[in-house]
Parts: structure tokens; sequence; C-alpha cells
């Protein structure tokens, strides 16, 4: 006859096995780990589809061609933007120049007590021919491309496998959740269901509330920027405010836009000045007040347990930690939640 003990032992062998083997394998399963998020995030959208009697396939096809559609969006956005800055900086370079030479040369003058000598001309010269002869810095770069072009093809490859795997994932998922649920020992069944259940409660409310937050901050930006005086006040901000789902992403991503419209717009670096409050004032926003009231109180986290998650599985797991920091914190929550249920009615705590 089994023992508890023993039962226990063999399980937590199999623990420990388990998280080995993934810290090993964790290379090669970061696809297939944001497949599966990317295809738990879509599968009731197909679940609802296939209850319209739209073959789940076909649905699936749908809702993956909606998603790509929303990405391709956010480059249709992002892309001219950038690419109008960058023609916009390169035109009005050499007046720069010469407001350089204009208001910087007396003050070096002066605090260095000599004469100094600049020819505007021939640093514009420098420059045009720097930026005409950049496209060469290709073939000084080609021997280092080609010694790393196995990471390169490797992260290429891990990039093309996600939307395959989850095309899988979203089709089959019911068939696979039905698979795992017959792996489960039978007199821990209800009780898995239960926790399972619940987590699946509790990951629901924080992706609608991880949704609040990006509309929240899109709002956000888009008007703060939009009373600053800024001229992409609405691409930015929607870009910005988007991509708060990938931590720190939305605000590198939005910040640098958002620099170079005010350098290219405001004549003086005041402009830039309030763009960077704005940014740092959003981020101080949706990392203490609006992601732990929007998603901590639905999961049910202290505002204080949502800030120490992100801290701790971002310095434990770098940005993927960051990433399912409050999925992850959402998960422990309920298994603490039943663990401590236990403890209360156990013989550890009760008076014999």
């Amino acid at each position: 006859m089994i023992t508890p003990r023993f039962a226990a032992a063999q399980w937590l062998s199999f623990a420990a096995v388990t998280v080995l083997l993934l810290y090993l394998l964790g290379p090669i399963l970061t696809p297939f780990v944001a497949a599966a998020i990317l295809a738990y995030i879509c599968n009731p959208l197909v679940q609802w589809m296939s209850a319209r009697k739209i073959p789940r396939t076909l649905a699936v096809m749908l809702v993956m061609g909606g998603l790509l559609l929303l990405i391709a969006s956010l480059l249709l956005i992002m892309l001219p933007l950038l690419e109008k800055e960058i023609s916009l900086f390169v035109a009005r370079l050499p007046d720069w120049i010469d407001a350089a030479r204009g208001r910087l040369l007396p003050q070096l003058q002066q605090w260095l007590g000599t004469e100094l000598r600049w020819d505007s001309q021939a640093v514009k010269d420098a420059l045009l021919s720097h930026w005409q002869s950049a496209g060469g810095m290709a073939g000084k770069l080609l021997p280092w491309v080609g010694s790393g072009g196995g990471a390169i093809l490797g992260a290429l490859v891990n990039l093309l496998l996600i939307p395959v795997v989850m095309f899988y994932l979203l089709r089959d998922w019911n068939a696979l959740a039905a698979r795992i649920d017959q792996l489960v020992p039978r007199h821990w069944h209800a009780k898995v269901a239960e926790i399972a259940s619940e987590v699946d409660r509790v990951l629901a409310e924080f992706l609608r509330g991880q949704i609040s937050v990006m509309l929240l901050m899109s709002v956000y930006y888009t008007l703060v920027l939009w009373l600053a005086g800024l001229e992409f006040a609405l691409p930015i901000g929607i870009l910005a405010g988007m991509l708060v789902f990938v931590p720190y992403l939305g605000m590198i991503i939005g910040l640098t836009l958002a620099t170079l419209a005010a350098v290219m717009q405001f004549p003086d670096f005041s402009g830039v000045l309030i763009v960077w409050a704005v940014f740092g004032a959003g981020q101080l926003l949706e990392g203490m007040v609006v992601t732990p009231w929007l998603v901590g109180e639905r999961i049910g986290l202290h505002p204080l347990a949502v800030i120490f998650a992100l801290l701790a599985f971002g310095q434990l797991f770098g940005f993927f930690g960051l990433l399912l920091a409050l999925p992850l914190a959402a998960i422990l929550l309920v298994a603490l939640r039943h663990t401590k249920a236990w403890y209360f009615s156990s013989s550890m705590y009760q008076k014999l």
C-alpha cells in the first residue's frame, strides 16, 4: 500500500524533474509558451464562433487573421510616422548646424578664451558623406552577421513557429483539454477541476483588466500629448497605450517617436522636456495606480502585491518574467487560497 508520504515524495520528485526540464529547454519552449498564451487569449472568441455553427478550423483562421490585421495596423501607424520624422530630421539638420554655430561658438570662445573656427559647409559635407556611405557599413557587418547567422536563423524559426503552434493549439483546444483532464487522478479530479476553474476565472479578469489599462493609457497619452501641442499626438498616443501590455515597450517606442516629433516641431528644448514629463508621469501612473487598480483588484491582488510581483518576476526571469508576472501571481494567489483553506482545516492548525 502506498503511504501518503511516499505519494507526496513521488509528486515532489515529478515536480522537480519538470522544473529542471523547463529550465533546460527554456529557449526551445519560448515559442510554444508564447503561442499558448495567445491561444488562451483567443480561445473564447473561437469558442463563441464555433457555438454559432462556424467550423472551428475556419473560426481559428478568422481569429488569427484578425490578430495579424491588428499587428499590421500598428506597424502601418508606426513605420510611416518614423519615416516622416527621419526625413524631417535630415532636412532640418543643416539649419541646426547653422544655429549651433551662431549660439555655441561664441560661448565656447568665451569659456576657452581663444578664437575658434567653424566651417559650417565642411560639417554639412562631412555629415552628408557619412550619411550616404552608411550603406557601406553593411559590408563591414556581413562577417558579424555570418558568425551570428545561427542565432538569427534560430530567432526567425522561433518567430515563425508561434503562429503554427497557435493554430494547432486553437484548433485542437477541446481535445487537448480532455486529454489533460483524463490524466488527473480520479480521487483528485474534483479538487483539480475546482482550482483550474478558479484560475481560469482569475486569468479572464486579468485580461479584461489589461484591456482596460491599454484603453485608458491610450486616452491619457493622446489627450495629454495633444494638450502639450504635439502634432502627432493621436498615432503616438494610441501606439504607446496599446503596447503597454508588453512592459516598457510601449513607453520606449512612444517616448522615442514623441521625442523625434517634439525635436522637429518645437523651436526650443522646453517642448521636448514637456514630452518627457508626460511619459514619465504616464509610466508612474500606469505602474503605481492604473495597473494595481484595474488589474490587481480584478484578480484579488493588493496594489503592493502587484508592484512586488512585477519587480520579483522581472528580477528572476527578465523580460518574460515581466510579461507573465501578473498571470503567474494570479495563479499563485489561487494556489495560496486553497493552501490556506487546507491549513486551517488541518490538525496542524486546529487543537487536538
